[in-house]
């Protein structure tokens, strides 16, 4: 098991609708659509995660949970790791329901997207200044 620890913000121009992904970025704004962002200001994109990590969630049949804790609430999205997943975005992680990957993507197949959180979660995040603990945790088959 290898875990990781972001820390990131909230903002007001956090929609949380997407329907089929969720992001993190560490763009302190939401320009244009953004309506997967659940969290701005991260202290880590995807090429910031460990090698440990990187390889742990490239690797078959690994899952990847992801908590958010903001407040006193907290969410979990439970997706998969792949052997495309690149890590290679310096700004971003995407989580996806799909099995698409690019440099940006943290785990596909994922339980849930934006849309898909608790609403009172979204209202939490919707303030400037709620602080944001994403644990990731890559789980490989045998440690389950």
């Amino acid at each position: 098991m290898i875990k990781e620890v972001i820390y990131a913000l909230g903002h007001p121009s956090i929609t949380a609708i997407h329907r089929t992904t969720f992001e993190i970025t560490k763009d302190v704004n939401i320009i244009g659509q953004g309506d997967c962002i659940v969290a701005v200001s991260a202290d880590k994109g995807a090429n910031d995660l460990s090698i440990r990590f990187k390889q742990a969630a490239t690797q078959p049949d690994t899952l990847i949970v992801l908590d958010f804790f903001a407040g006193e609430l907290h969410e979990r999205i439970i997706g998969h790791g792949h052997p495309d997943l690149m890590f290679e975005h310096p700004e971003d992680l995407v989580g996806r329901v799909s099995s698409y990957t690019c440099p940006r993507t943290l785990m596909v197949n994922a339980d849930k997207s934006a849309l898909r959180l608790d609403r009172n979660f979204v209202r939490t995040i919707q303030s400037k200044n709620v602080e944001i603990r994403i644990e990731l945790t890559a789980i490989r088959p045998w440690q389950r």
